[in-house]
């Protein structure tokens, strides 16, 4: 495979789905095209690329996808990625099929992935960040977070309606596993009472802050926002029943509806803005490499960083969320 050779790129999409995944599959094939580039999608993530679910694209073929949320492609998890033969497997895909440069669409595991398999066969990948959680370090936004977060803040608001009603408690748990971005900024968004996050320890005395100052106080409703990885709403919950069971605690766990949805104006923009970056950083020699956005400028994150680095916090967002849960 020469190192300069770009007369054919695949496409995939790998990990959990997110909104906007097919706007930048859109954004590729197009932006690939465009450059006299011809376009490979590879249906069912690095599983696809391993059992040769291969198809040729042309412009027409990712007509009308781009409102749609999901991904056209299929994703799938694949553990034979993992072992150097399924990869040896992969690769042999890509050399009989002609492809030079791989575009992959995901999150971290996508990217530890594609990184292996860049090292191993000299490979050129750029990434696409897409997923929900925005825990990619490089990056101020992922592809799909500001669609989870508008779908989040949606079914707030109507769990407040019941929640004012019935003068209760709820607990409502968001996807986020190690992150608690979607988790504080729904709770800002929402008007929350509290947001738990993994980045920040809640402690026992911090829960009976929220009862005494807020719940108990005014004998209206409250609502927590509880990261999945911040400790669940189920154990939350029934923390505060063992200790308070006067009061009507509820549970609601928000689950895959988050990834669904028809992608936002932001998320549609972002993703065909990475898509044609993604190009240019292939037509540039750029390589093991995942397209950010700072600043609202396109950068370029080398894997090793976007994979190795926690994203942080911000402390300020944190104030924020405090100050407002008086």
């Amino acid at each position: 495979m020469s190192k300069y050779a770009l007369n054919c790129i695949g496409v995939l999409t790998s990990g959990g789905d997110a909104p906007g995944m097919n706007a930048a599959i859109r954004a590729v094939t197009r932006a690939a095209i465009y450059n006299n580039i011809r376009v490979k999608a590879i249906f069912r993530g690095y599983q696809g690329l391993i059992s040769r679910e291969i198809q040729e694209f042309n412009t027409q073929d990712v007509s009308n996808i781009i409102h749609h949320g999901g991904t056209i492609l299929k994703t799938a998890r694949c553990e034979e990625f993992r072992t150097a033969e399924g990869r040896q497997k992969a690769y042999d895909t890509m050399v009989s099929e002609g492809i030079d440069a791989l575009v992959v669409i995901g999150g971290d595991g996508t990217f530890t992935g594609a990184r292996i398999f860049a090292q191993e066969f000299n490979v050129p990948i750029v990434g696409i960040p897409g997923t929900i959680d925005n825990d990619l370090y490089g990056t101020d936004s992922t592809i799909g977070y500001d669609t989870a977060l508008n779908t989040i803040v949606e079914c707030v608001d109507k769990i407040r309606d019941t929640a004012t009603s019935h003068e209760r408690l709820f607990f409502v748990e968001v996807m986020g596993r190690g992150a608690g971005f979607l988790a504080l900024n729904s709770a800002i968004a929402a008007g929350a009472e509290a947001a738990i996050i993994p980045e920040r320890e809640t402690s026992v005395a911090q829960l009976d802050e929220l009862i005494l100052n807020g719940f108990r106080k005014s004998k209206n409703s409250s609502i927590v926002i509880v990261a999945e990885g911040g400790g669940g709403a189920q154990a939350m919950a029934g923390r505060i029943h063992a200790q308070y069971p006067e009061y009507d605690i509820r549970v609601s766990i928000l689950g895959h509806l988050q990834r669904g949805g028809s992608p936002s104006a932001f998320d549609r923009i972002l993703a065909s803005r990475m898509g044609v970056a993604a190009i240019e950083a292939l037509l540039d020699e750029q390589r093991s490499i995942m397209i950010g956005i700072v600043n609202d400028e396109i950068v370029n994150v080398p894997f090793t960083k976007a994979i190795k680095y926690d994203k942080q916090m911000s402390d300020s967002v944190i104030n924020v969320s405090q100050i407002l849960s008086i």
